[in-house]
């Protein structure tokens, strides 16, 4: 790895985006742009874009230019938040680094793109090494940090987080919060002069965490204006924050935030941060899918079909039964599942959520031989078994519980008050680690299990180390990671589910060594377009569970028709968390319907988990259009979706975003096997398709259904090429087009 010439620029590019690096030193090198791609530069017109972006100095400002760096410096006149806070008893509080070197790779390999920047402020004997790449394929800005004391004392770091410049362009801010069933809850407002912080202290990502903070012009959207955003991949206490100066310079920033004494370095010893990603684009749709390309080229990322579940949850709850299970499985065979997962209630003592927590051996008074007769029965109608496992939890009676109060998370000097009866168990302690690692390792083996369900139901309150009284987020969040890294090591065709009270553990941390995320313990169908619209923003299609449930919600009492449950599910990882054995007995129509959708969202599937997920920004909020296109650009699948009743109708001509401009390609209603679909008013068109550009698509659009609310409809969009077949199989369809009341 060559060094960067001293007292010049870098210009990083890739996949639409370019990244200047001013290295003139004798600072740390600061970002002098980063956007849309600037093109080829030679090396002068490299140094011209520093300059160019170098303020005039003005009247009570300090006297020479506020280089603002990756990290911040109050030493050199920044008024702001300093991206590096810490002390030596109380004296050095306030670095100043001198640039030591600026490492550039060679050659096109998988680093391309990557520096290495040498940092080392001598007075207060720390060295700092930053790494700053923009990612081949997908355009990200990945940014991260390690701080090493070279002193001969201790160095207490309180907060080490890193920044991206965005230009006065960026006038509104966007982020996400949420609670529990209500979780991607977006909110925004301009972007003003100070701070704006989101700091997330629950121990864990939270059902409250933005996911990404964004910055863009006036009024952006998904398909338009041009943005910024940044994410921190940790899944323990984070803060992403957007601050603006008097001065005109606008920060995005990201990192982890440091509970007191969870920074303390001895002599020799490092702090590296986690990962902050910034990216780019015109729009939310484009931000969105630089993640997507980023996680889809993860060499764990799943490259087989994701498989249809059926969850046994919602279905029997804790009241495990094996004949009634077993008949649940068959009902799980019987509509096309392909993985069955039994949950919580399955271990010692588990006849409520107050108990049993660590006590990871099968309950002998409901499984008298085990779960191997469900197992095989699972396994004999060609099913994937899945588990449900709590396994950083402890209930206060269990037996763990009682045998090791020690192992329990606190100060030391009180128990933290309990949330859902339960506690954590300190993982960090290295008893505790072998013992779960152990327990979990024992039931994957015995029972040969395909997939964990990884659930996590608490917030860390108060959570420290009881034998030290020391903080301990940081390294329980470490110690996970060890623990879902040797699981996996130890059993690499085990898929793992990150669940935290639904989407509470949703971060580019914790898919690193998961396969999917749970984005929401509510299944109604209203609720979960918009946590699943939001939750997109980071993550594809494929990582997202969704399932169908009952025609009442268990969260909401609200009752929606099968095709509103199935489409909203269809966009995603499908599932299906339904008493399906009683279902069969009151309502076999509906099984048998499901077991069409089901087979639907297979001839899907690969196109929904492979394509580039698009959203309209149409103006009505009542109506929301979203889909799926080709990577080619030759086939798309769109949801045409009823939020609410309109202060219009019909709702007029909606936009197909994302298609190929100058191609042609055919628009067809579709349906599961032709079977009618009543209460909907229809156009023209909807009978035998129609034919238009991409152009025209994203443009004009086209008219659709009139619908009720909490109703949808889909739209399969193909390429038409020389040769192509126009046939259509038209059922049911009355003798006026406008009021026919079937697809095709």
């Amino acid at each position: 790895m060559p060094a960067a010439p001293m007292n010049d620029a870098v210009h990083l590019r890739s996949d639409g985006v370019s990244l200047v690096l001013d290295t003139t030193g004798p600072r740390l090198p600061r970002i002098a742009y980063w956007g849309a791609d600037l093109g080829e530069l030679d090396p002068s017109d490299v140094r011209a874009v520093v300059e160019a972006g170098r303020p005039p100095t003005v009247l009570n400002l300090m006297d020479e230019e506020v280089p603002v760096g990756v990290l911040p410096e109050a030493a050199v006149g920044w008024v702001g938040t300093p991206g590096l806070s810490g002390h030596r008893g109380g004296r050095g509080f306030s670095p100043l680094f001198d640039l030591v070197a600026v490492d550039v790779p060679d050659g096109d390999d998988a680093t391309a793109g990557a520096l290495r920047i040498l940092g080392r402020d001598s007075a207060l004997e720390v060295d700092l090494e930053l790494r700053i790449a923009l990612l081949p394929g997908s355009g990200l800005v990945r940014l991260s940090a390690t701080l090493t004391n070279t002193g001969t004392s201790e160095y207490v770091l309180e907060r080490l987080q890193l920044s991206l410049p965005i230009p006065a362009e960026a006038a509104e801010l966007l982020d996400l919060t949420g609670r529990w069933t209500r979780e991607r809850a977006p909110q925004r407002h301009a972007f003003t002069l100070g701070t704006h912080l989101r700091e997330g202290r629950r121990g864990r990502t939270g059902t409250d965490a933005t996911l990404l903070l964004v910055a863009g012009e006036s009024g952006f959207g998904f398909r338009s204006g041009e943005a910024w955003a940044v994410h921190t991949a940790w899944s323990g206490n984070h803060v992403h924050a957007a601050e603006r100066l008097p001065t005109g310079v606008s920060l995005l920033s990201g990192g982890e935030l440091l509970l007191p004494g969870e920074g303390v370095l001895a002599p020799g010893e490092s702090y590296t941060t986690p990962d902050v990603y910034g990216s780019h684009g015109h729009g939310l749709d484009a931000i969105s899918a630089r993640f997507h390309r980023h996680l889809r080229a993860r060499p764990g990322h799943p490259r087989t079909r994701r498989p249809v579940v059926v969850n046994t949850w919602e279905a029997v709850y804790f009241q495990h039964d094996v004949d009634k299970l077993t008949r649940l499985a068959d009902a799980a065979a019987r509509v096309g599942a392909e993985r069955f997962v039994l949950d919580d209630g399955w271990f010692r003592g588990r006849r409520h959520d107050a108990v049993g927590l660590g006590d990871w051996d099968v309950d002998p008074d409901v499984w008298p031989d085990g779960l191997h007769p469900l197992v095989d029965h699972v396994r004999g109608l060609g099913l994937e078994f899945g588990l449900w496992v709590e396994p950083e939890m402890i209930s206060p009676g269990s037996a763990l519980a009682l045998a090791h109060p020690d192992w329990v998370m606190s100060t030391g000097d009180r128990l933290p008050p309990l949330s859902r009866g339960q506690q954590v168990l300190d993982l960090a302690n290295p008893a505790a680690f072998e013992h779960i690692a152990g327990r979990l390792d024992a039931l994957v083996t015995e029972y040969r299990v395909d997939y964990l369900k990884w659930d996590h139901n608490r917030d860390l309150v108060d959570g420290g180390h009881p034998t030290t009284g020391r903080a301990g987020v940081h390294d329980q969040t470490l110690a996970v990671y060890r623990l879902l890294d040797g699981l996996r090591r130890r059993h690499p065709g085990l898929e793992i589910e990150s669940c935290s009270s639904g989407g509470g553990r949703v971060d580019l941390g914790v898919l690193e060594r998961t396969d999917r995320v749970w984005a929401s313990d509510c299944l109604d169908p209203l609720e979960r377009q918009q946590i699943q619209r939001w939750t997109g923003l980071l993550v594809p299609p494929e990582l997202v569970g969704a399932h169908v449930g009952g025609a009442r919600a268990h969260t909401t009492g609200r009752v929606q028709d099968l095709p509103f449950r199935a489409i909203t599910a269809l966009f995603g990882h499908l599932g299906i968390e339904w008493d399906l054995d009683a279902a069969l007995d009151a309502d076999p129509a509906a099984v048998e319907e499901l077991t069409r959708w089901v087979a639907l969202h297979k001839r899907h599937r690969d196109l929904l988990h492979s394509g580039v997920v698009v959203r309209s920004d149409h103006p009505d909020p009542a109506t929301w259009v979203h889909g799926v296109v080709s990577p080619d650009g030759a086939e798309a699948l769109y949801a045409v979706v009823a939020m609410a009743t309109s202060i219009v109708s019909p709702p007029g001509r909606l936009r197909l975003p994302g298609l190929r401009p100058d191609r042609r390609y055919r628009v067809e209603a579709v349906w599961p096997d032709g079977v009618p679909e009543p209460r909907r008013i229809l156009p023209s068109w909807w009978a035998a398709g129609i034919e238009l550009t991409g152009a025209v698509l994203a443009t004009a659009g086209v008219q659709v259904p009139q619908q009720k609310p909490e109703q949808a409809c889909l739209l399969h969009v193909t390429e038409v090429t020389a040769g192509t077949a126009r046939t259509t199989e038209i059922t049911g369809v009355t003798d006026d087009p406008r009021r026919a009341r079937e697809h095709p």
